[in-house]
């Protein structure tokens, strides 16, 4: 008996629902089981400096441990990708990773997460400006100029910073820049979360997959989050909370890659996410709080916008459109 791969099949960008996975599918529980121990202990090691400093997220170097964690789930797909031998070949089209085709779907959705989680949090932040739930400031800016006034010490005698609205503006016209730059550290957990968690669990269905690997992906941070980071909380509340942010930014991330079949576009929107974090401090009155739990990017108001999405996009069926992430191998005779 040989296996050999299956005529190319995929759809084209204007293809039907297609049924995936294949029926013989089944997800090799062993692997995941080792794949999330591995990038969570992983996870532990690499930011266990700022547990043992006494001082948190204000360790000394405490980014670039940050930036090392978002490499662990990587470095959990090599382990298990050659130990469980998940997936045994066409690795790099299985991961998404390449070929880069049908190249327009590709770069349409990558166009796409470059700009959704930039939309979708303005479209947040603009909601919860209108019913009260903070203070913005969209002519003078001036929870920005209060930012500045301590860059302002710091520029030379007899030179001043640019107008504000200028500086507001510039921060925008790079997020995609930044979005892209990014990238280079959101590839680190996305080749993990929806590069292989995804196809992993996809034999369970759409929405299984979906949700289940957007809460290891959030139950990952939990090093991080009990020291504080991103909702300031240092309890098991936080904790949930990620998990629930990252289901919900999950499922449009797993979309993406599901729509595509490329690991791609969630990276750049991953990457995009992380740029558009500091949005609101652009829009702000001064002196207005902000909690990051009701209006920030992993807040609730968010959580809000991203179902309002979901819900689009499985109302026109976009979660049935799910071309092959890798060529089917059937048995034939020798």
């Amino acid at each position: 008996m040989t296996a050999v791969p299956a005529p190319n099949t995929e759809p084209s960008a204007h293809a039907g629902p297609v049924p995936a996975p294949a029926a013989n599918a089944r997800v090799r529980w062993g692997a995941v089981a080792a794949f999330f121990a591995i990038a969570c202990g992983l996870a532990w090691l690499v930011v266990s400096p700022l547990w043992l400093s006494g001082r948190g997220l204000a360790t000394p170097g405490a980014l670039v441990l940050l930036i090392a964690m978002m490499y662990t789930p990587t470095i959990a797909v090599l382990i298990v990708m050659f130990t469980f031998k998940a997936p045994a070949s066409d690795r790099l089209r299985s991961l998404g990773m390449w070929p880069l085709r049908p190249a327009k779907q590709v770069v349409w959705m990558m166009v796409v997460g470059l700009l959704a989680p930039f939309v979708i949090y303005g479209v947040a932040v603009a909601i919860a400006g209108s019913v009260g739930l903070v203070r913005l400031d969209l002519l003078g800016f001036s929870g920005m100029a209060e930012n500045l006034k301590a860059a302002a010490a710091a520029v030379p005698a007899g030179k001043a910073l640019p107008p504000v609205g200028l500086l507001v503006v510039l921060e925008l016209v790079a997020l995609p820049f930044g979005a892209i730059f990014n990238g280079l550290a959101t590839f680190g957990e996305e080749l993990g979360w929806r590069g292989w968690l995804v196809p992993a669990l996809r034999p369970l269905g759409t929405w299984p997959a979906l949700v289940i690997s957007g809460a290891i992906w959030g139950f990952w941070h939990t090093p991080i989050i009990l020291l504080g980071y991103d909702f300031g909380r240092r309890d098991v509340g936080g904790v949930l909370l990620m998990i629930g942010a990252c289901i919900a930014w999950g499922v449009l991330f797993g979309w993406m890659r599901l729509r595509s079949a490329s690991l791609w576009p969630s990276v750049l929107a991953h990457g995009m996410l992380n740029a558009s974090a500091g949005l609101l401090l652009l829009f702000r009155a001064a002196g207005a709080p902000i909690d990051q739990m009701i209006v920030g990017p992993l807040g609730f108001v968010t959580w809000g916008v991203l179902a309002v999405v979901v819900i689009v996009l499985a109302a026109t069926g976009q979660f049935r459109i799910q071309p092959e992430l890798a060529p089917r191998r059937v048995r034939v005779k020798a």
